[in-house]
């Protein structure tokens, strides 16, 4: 298991673009990945399960991948968070 903290910079969160731009990119991936926020979380290929955490800019998530490549896995999402929230 990784797992990685990010503060959201996108002056939106994580809004229903971005959250469908993340299910894609997670869909590729063997790996299963959870994005949590405090008390909540959700599986972060299914669009729902990112749009119901309710994410804001400034907001702090926790991400976790776990599977067979998850090192890899970690690398791509932690690129996306970076390039896209």
């Amino acid at each position: 298991m990784v797992s990685f903290n990010y503060v959201i910079k996108d002056e939106l969160g994580i809004h229903a673009r971005p959250a469908g731009m993340l299910v894609k990119e997670v869909a590729k991936l063997s790996s299963t990945v959870t994005i949590k926020k405090g008390e909540k979380s959700g599986n972060a290929k299914m669009i729902f399960g990112i749009m119901g955490l309710a994410v804001k800019c400034g907001d702090e998530v926790t991400v976790t991948i776990e599977g067979e490549n998850e090192t890899a896995d970690a690398e791509v999402i932690k690129a996306f968070f970076e390039n896209n929230l």
